[in-house]
């Protein structure tokens, strides 16, 4: 595997600029992944993909390489953007990355309309359709193209259509093969890492099986009527509103909706960028965590690109609702008090909760514990994401939880990112997520508490009782004392 073929890739984008130093023990499973790929992909798509690194200007930045040798390949363009608001990689590979999110360009106008006119043929002259001439936008496995439309009698209006660019089915099915076979193959070599690669293979499953939910034009269509319906009573939140009669296999019609990358809204007011920072977490995170529902739906791809921001309404569109999944509600019942025994600094509550959570086979009390000494070590305040962090090093260790749990916590790690590029340090996560639960509470009486139980709120005012006083004496040498939020 480490012969002259298997090594040209690296002459390209060198593993050590896309693993930073911060995270060097994963450079030998990156490097063996990527030259896994790029070595079993077909000769014709790994000729073509030569052929333009050769092409470049030698002086061409590593971050450009890459994008140019991921074009085409939905797989890892989808991991991409994912990684595009890390903030633990460098600047210029994160900035590059972003380009994923809006972006691409690998499929022209006139082959959208032809797909457009060949599955919906007579509905668009029923239905008075008026195509633009050029794509809105792309992402890895759609395109975009905007219209107008009108029911019969009505006032016209305008929509989008998302429709999926035509080399998708044949490459996708390679990549969906590559990266089960990659998890195989990781497998194998784990001896040669520091760390358990149970995780690593569930997470290659897991987003194996997000990604082909990308083919399902009808499963989300559904889910995007469904989030519309949760999201109906939420003040400043919309999503796009389906188009029945214009959908059709692989092209899916929605309402337009005016806006800008989240990222991009009011630029030169930070106070609104912070309110736009709360919107977020209560969108994509507090309202499906809150949901009565016994399995809440949440966005699992909430990367800038699909987060726009409508200034004059001053609300949040949340778009693209094909990567979706559902948590349990005694999952977030679980995560809730998680959250909660870390910000109140409470060791014991803390291991019970990731206990809960745990699926291992053993027993992991000992291995828990241990880490959870260490990040009070580590960290002075923890809060919610250090707590999603220290669920990550468990798997590592090779404690197992549900995959919807590990999607759930890389959708917050991807949400921390675009919240840091919207409004920087002054917006904590935690923070939010708490005033939400204790506003729904307060506006019902104390009838709304969903996820949590009743028995869980004479846990919490204990591990309150008790935690408050040392939380004070130990924040008088350096700020205020406040009282500390739960969440």
């Amino acid at each position: 595997m480490r012969g002259k073929k298997s090594g040209l890739w690296q002459q390209f984008v060198p593993v050590d600029f896309l693993v930073p130093e911060s995270a060097r023990r994963w450079r030998p499973l990156v490097e063996d992944a990527l030259q896994y790929i790029f070595t079993h992909l077909s000769s014709q798509r790994r000729s073509v993909k030569m052929l333009e690194q050769m092409q470049l200007p030698l002086a061409t930045p590593p971050e450009i390489r890459l994008l140019r040798l991921i074009s085409r390949m939905p797989g890892l363009q989808k991991v991409g953007q994912v990684l595009a608001r890390n903030r633990r990689l460098p600047a210029p590979l994160r900035e590059a990355l972003s380009q994923l999110e809006n972006g691409m360009s690998d499929v022209t106008a006139p082959e959208i309309r032809a797909i457009i006119e060949n599955r919906l043929g007579p509905r668009l002259e029923k239905y008075s359709v008026n195509l633009e001439s050029a794509i809105l936008s792309e992402a890895s496995v759609s395109a975009v193209m905007r219209f107008k439309w009108s029911n019969p009698g009505r006032e016209p209006e305008q929509g989008v259509f998302k429709v999926m660019k035509p080399f998708i089915p044949d490459c996708f099915a390679e990549d969906m093969s590559l990266l089960r076979d990659l998890g195989e193959y990781l497998a194998t070599r784990e001896p040669h890492y520091r760390f358990a690669i149970r995780d690593v293979r569930e997470t290659l499953e897991e987003v194996r099986r997000l990604l082909e939910h990308e083919l399902d034009f009808t499963r989300e269509q559904a889910t995007l009527e469904h989030a519309a319906r949760m999201y109906r009573s939420s003040f400043g939140i919309r999503v796009p509103r389906l188009i029945r009669q214009l959908c059709a296999d692989g092209i899916t019609a929605m309402s337009a909706e005016p806006g800008v990358k989240v990222t991009d809204a009011f630029r030169r007011w930070p106070i609104r960028r912070e309110r736009i920072a709360e919107q977020l977490i209560e969108a994509l995170i507090a309202v499906p965590f809150f949901s009565w529902e016994d399995a809440a739906v949440f966005h699992a791809d909430p990367h800038a690109g699909n987060l726009l921001y409508d200034e004059p309404t001053r609300q949040l569109v949340v778009l693209d609702w094909a990567l979706a999944e559902r948590l349990e509600r005694e999952s977030r019942r679980q995560l809730v008090l998680l959250a909660a025994m870390t910000i109140l600094r409470n060791p014991e509550g803390i291991c019970h909760a990731i206990e809960a959570l745990a699926k291992s086979e053993q027993n992991p009390k000992a291995l828990i514990r241990q880490h959870v000494t260490r990040l009070f070590e580590e960290f002075e305040s923890p809060g919610v994401l250090q707590a999603m962090m220290l669920l990550d090093e468990l798997a590592l260790e090779g404690v197992r939880f549900p995959p919807a749990l590990f999607l759930f916590r890389k959708v917050l790690f991807t949400l921390d990112g675009v919240l840091h590029d919207v409004a920087g340090h002054d917006v904590r996560i935690d923070h939010v997520i708490a005033r939400e639960f204790l506003t729904r509470a307060a506006a019902s009486l104390g009838w709304f508490h969903a996820p949590l139980k009743g028995s869980d709120f004479a846990v919490l005012a204990r591990t309150i009782f008790f935690a408050t006083p040392a939380f004070i004496w130990s924040n008088l040498p350096t700020r205020r004392v406040s009282l500390p939020a739960l969440g």
